[in-house]
């Protein structure tokens, strides 16, 4: 699936001065004392409190588990020559089976619009000719930009050196135009990278601290790792996730599913932790979509197309840690099935009113519905 039929229930209005252009560190903000807004339902209906990310320890209980992204960031943006468009920015999201990538052509500079009138043959030549790329065929297939014009994503097969090579001498980290300014990879790390892989950052665990962990271990807090490779952002309205390179352990399988016989809640740290666990759902994980099963998570790893929405709700994720995304964006719907409508429509609303700050470097929210 990569155009979505259904929407999100909720609207709001994001500030327009509510990106944060830097990280925290770099405000004089250290990374886990951002802001957290706290939503959760309770008997008095929706309930909603300000505080800091280090905090977050106070809203969780012993037994409940925290499951964390464990990939680690590339360097994805590399400067690149067409031979129809002259200078462009190439974002490579992720390597396929057959040894072709899936990329995306941006304008140069700052790589702020996509190039949607590539073609198939097109040619690329990277890093003053030591790698070039050759344009296949538009990915997953010719038509699927949600414009109904050109094609943002294509398979291309790499020549010269090899890709990833060239990408970690001559990359940067993926970046979009409400930056201030280009920041090295090590500012896109979060506490638990450990697998290279990840395009873009899961950025919903940066605000983790070693402090903040040892804090949570000792109240009984249980950190749960799975791999999960995110591609490039869905960039427009409607646009699906893409198919993505996922893993869950065994032993993390075992502590979801017991804690779930306790009780007990599972927290998902940002969307693609919720897609990966969701991809293991027993009867659902053969490597490829999370279905409706029996509840048990087990261990599995490949490719997972599975899109979480209120259409196709969440099995074992009942919690949830995230940023705050744009109007219109796919991981609402995830958020939405997530924590419901009432509660994230109430959440957005909060942080937009309260000077929230969005995107990759910004304040965070719990989810407990």
């Amino acid at each position: 699936m990569f155009l979505l039929d259904e929407r999100p229930h909720f609207t709001f209005e994001r500030p327009v001065a509510a990106f944060a252009g830097r990280p925290p560190e770099r405000r004089g903000v250290p990374r886990d004392r951002v802001r957290l807004l706290v939503a959760r339902s309770g008997p008095a209906g929706t309930e909603v409190a300000h505080t800091r990310f280090d905090r977050i320890d106070e809203h969780l209980t012993a037994g409940d588990v925290l499951v964390v992204n464990d990939s680690a960031t590339v360097a994805g943006a590399i400067d690149a020559v067409s031979d129809r468009h002259g200078a462009v920015v190439v974002h490579v999201a992720t390597p396929l089976d057959d040894g072709t990538w899936v990329v995306e052509v941006r304008r140069a500079p700052d790589a702020e619009r996509s190039v949607l009138d590539a073609r198939a043959g097109d040619r690329l030549v990277l890093a003053a000719g030591r790698t070039t790329l050759r344009l296949v065929a538009p990915y997953p297939e010719a038509g699927s930009s949600p414009a109904g014009v050109g094609n943002r994503l294509w398979q291309a097969r790499a020549s010269g050196t090899s890709l990833d090579r060239t990408a970690r001498a001559h990359g940067r980290p993926i970046a979009y135009g409400y930056l201030d300014e280009r920041f090295p990879l090590e500012d896109y790390q979060t506490l638990f990278a450990r697998v290279p892989g990840s395009a873009e950052m899961a950025s919903a665990a940066r605000p983790f601290t070693p402090d903040l962990v040892a804090r949570l271990v000792a109240r009984g807090v249980v950190i749960a790792p799975i791999t999960l490779h995110t591609g490039v952002s869905s960039q427009e309205a409607g646009e699906a996730p893409q198919a993505e390179r996922f893993v869950v352990p065994r032993s993390t399988a075992d502590q979801v599913n017991l804690a779930r016989r306790r009780g007990r809640r599972v927290v998902a740290v940002g969307t693609s932790a919720t897609r990966a666990l969701e991809s293991a759902i027993a009867d659902g994980a053969d490597g490829a979509d999370g279905a409706d099963g029996d509840g048990r998570v087990v261990a599995a790893s490949g490719w997972t197309s599975r899109v979480v929405t209120p259409a196709h709700p969440p099995g074992v994720v009942d919690g949830l840690v995230t940023g705050w995304h744009d109007p219109g964006a796919s991981h609402l719907l995830l958020v939405e099935a997530v924590a419901g409508a009432e509660l994230a429509r109430a959440a957005y609303d909060a942080a937009s009113g309260s000077g929230y700050l969005w995107h990759e470097f910004g304040d965070s929210c719990l989810l407990l519905p």
